[in-house]
Order: C-alpha cells, then sequence, then structure tokens
C-alpha cells in the first residue's frame, strides 16, 4: 500500500511540473521569441527590403511557421521515428558493403559533396 502511495505521489509531481512548463514557460518563451522576431524584423526588413512592420502577432505566425519549415521542436514527433528508422536502414546497408565499395562510395561522395 505505501508503494502506491508513493507512485502516485510521483505521478502528481510529474504532472505538477508539466503544468507548470506548459502554463508558464511555454507562454513566456513564445513571448521573448516573438518579441525578438518583432524588433528583428521591424529593425531589418523596412530598411532593407522596403518592407512593412509587422505586429507582436504577426511576428508570433513567423515564429511558428519557421519552426515547422525548419524543423523545430526536434526529436519529436513522427519525423524523429522516421530520422531513427532511415539511419539504422542506412547503417546496416553500410555494413553489409565490402571495404572497397564503401571505399567507392566514400569518394563519390567527396566527388560530389566536398565538404561531407
Amino acid at each position: 500500500m505505501p508503494f502506491e502511495k508513493e507512485a502516485a505521489a510521483r505521478v502528481t509531481r510529474k504532472l505538477t511540473k508539466i503544468a507548470m512548463v506548459v502554463l508558464i514557460v511555454m507562454p513566456l518563451a513564445l513571448f521573448v521569441f516573438g518579441e525578438i522576431i518583432l524588433h528583428l524584423w521591424n529593425w531589418l526588413m523596412p530598411a532593407l527590403f522596403h518592407l512593412p512592420a509587422i505586429t507582436f502577432w504577426q511576428g508570433v505566425g513567423l515564429l511558428v511557421l519557421s519552426w515547422f519549415f525548419f524543423g523545430g521542436l526536434r526529436g519529436s514527433g513522427p519525423r524523429s521515428g522516421y530520422r531513427r528508422h532511415w539511419r539504422r536502414r542506412m547503417q546496416d546497408h553500410w555494413e553489409q558493403m565490402s571495404p572497397e565499395e564503401q571505399a567507392k562510395f566514400r569518394d563519390w561522395l567527396n566527388s560530389h559533396c566536398p565538404q561531407a
């Protein structure tokens, strides 16, 4: 019986931490990053590209769009499972290659992607 109470207390503490993050940290981060986007945009874009100034909510919208387009919140969601699956497949494929095939692939990769 004491184990069940201890487990319930742990779950309650964990849920409390999650609620604090959701209710306090996330809105604060959204506000701070939204303000950063707003001020950077209004400082640079009208002067450089003659674009209009934006409001706070438009800055938050740009922030959300950038997260979607450039892979924000990495490591979560269905895409992270896909990356692990792809990496595992490529590793299996690499291990099945002979040393000559690996060297040939490295040479090909270096000729097409010198920075790799």
